[in-house]
This record gives structure tokens, sequence and C-alpha cells, in this order.
């Protein structure tokens, strides 16, 4: 069993952030735009689905590793609120 982790966005990911996914939660974080009103940035969980990696920004954004090894980034479309 593998147990996941929570990190502020711009933060160095925790040592559990398998390599593989890094590169694209930099690239998300980069993306975030400044905010000129003080508020906390969102925070980043991992978890693990089948044993690969998944982290999601609270902002629904996910990076996930595929069972091919492919990375992906999706944006979590959740219609609970619409």
């Amino acid at each position: 069993m593998q147990l996941g982790t929570r990190w502020t966005s711009g933060d160095e990911p925790p040592a559990a952030v398998p390599a593989a996914i890094r590169p694209q939660i930099a690239a998300v974080d980069r993306a975030l735009p400044d905010d000129d009103l003080g508020q906390p940035r969102p925070r980043w969980t991992l978890t693990f689905l089948e044993g690969r990696p998944v982290a999601e920004l609270d902002t629904g954004v996910i990076v996930e590793l595929g069972a091919d090894g492919s990375v992906s980034v999706r944006h979590d479309e959740d219609d609970d609120f619409a």
C-alpha cells in the first residue's frame, strides 16, 4: 500500500511524488496566474490509483501516469456544482 501526501503549489514536491510526473506538475504550477490578493496557493494531493500516481490540484487539474507509462494532464469537469 502506498500513502499519498499533500503540498502547496509552487513548492518542491515531496519525495513520494514519482519523477515521471514531476515535470508536468511543475508546468501546471508555472501556468497558474499570480495572486495579487494574497490568497493561499492551491494544494496538490497525491494518491495512487491501481498503483499509479495521480496528483490533483485543488482547482481540479489532474496529472496522472497511465498504464502505458504516459503522463496526462486534464481538468476534472465536476458537474455536481453546475
